[in-house]
């Protein structure tokens, strides 16, 4: 497990030394100042290459087979079925308790997820807290979860990939023209965002074990796909919510007028 967990360090060192080299080249070449703090920052520069080592073996050992294993446990047919009862054909019906398990999957690592967390704090500070941290984590949370859902529908049904992202960008496009144009930009980073350290591990392990065990399905063409869902859904969530909310405040407006 020790040597493992180097090795990983190792190439952590590795592909993260172009950014450090890119920093300092930058500081000291171009901008000619010296990195201010430096002490902190190499205290925390180890301290990033020994969290990513660790989350990379983490991810490895943990993260990645649990993900297959409850993919493949939820759509066995024994488990849905009944040993007794297996028919030839499933249909998309039979496998409800795959779309709740995705959809809370795709909730809970959304809620956990830091990059998300940093985005809402910002956004908080910068509208004046106008828009509630927990608010926009939870809009952008239930994105995701619908999201997962119906790539996990997508996955069982065979059905091509293409016409749902069409479709969601469709919807995102016409959302978009009425969407109020403050919350436009904060949108489109929530689909940017869910898409980090904890919720692709998960996702993608959950995407390649349903096709494993789905008949008839292919890993390889079937089995990706669900990031892209995590993505795009949040950018219709947040939007629909600001709109939701903006009629709301008209409303109450009209109405306070007329009283």
């Amino acid at each position: 497990m020790l040597i493992e967990i180097a090795q990983t360090f190792m190439v952590t060192c590795r592909d993260f030394f172009p950014v450090l080299a890119l920093i300092a080249g930058f500081q000291y070449i171009v901008l000619r100042q010296p990195i201010p703090h430096l002490r902190k920052v190499i205290v925390g520069f180890c301290c990033v290459l020994a969290g990513l080592s660790l989350f990379l073996v983490g991810l490895e050992k943990a993260l990645f087979p649990v993900g297959k294993i409850m993919a493949k446990q939820l759509s066995a047919q024994e488990f849905l079925f009944g040993s007794d009862m297996v028919p030839d054909n499933p249909e998309w019906r039979d496998y409800v308790w795959v779309y709740l398990f995705a959809a809370l999957i795709g909730f809970t690592t959304t809620i956990a997820e830091p990059a998300l967390m940093a985005v809402a704090y910002k956004a908080y500070h910068v509208s004046g807290g106008t828009i509630s941290q927990w608010g926009f984590r939870l809009v952008v949370a239930f994105g995701v979860a619908l999201g997962i859902a119906i790539g996990t529908f997508r996955i069982i049904t065979g059905t091509p990939l293409f016409l749902y992202i069409a479709a969601g960008y469709l919807i995102v496009v016409v959302q978009t023209i009425f969407a109020p144009k403050t919350i436009i930009p904060l949108a489109y980073d929530s689909g940017g965002v869910t898409t980090s350290t904890v919720t692709v591990p998960l996702v993608a392990a959950l995407g390649l074990g349903l096709s494993a065990t789905i008949p008839g399905r292919n890993p390889a063409l079937d089995g990706f796909g669900l990031i892209a869902f995590a993505s795009l859904f949040p950018i219709i969530t947040v939007l629909g919510y600001a709109q939701v909310v903006e009629l709301w405040a008209r409303i109450r407006l009209k109405f306070n007028r007329e009283g």
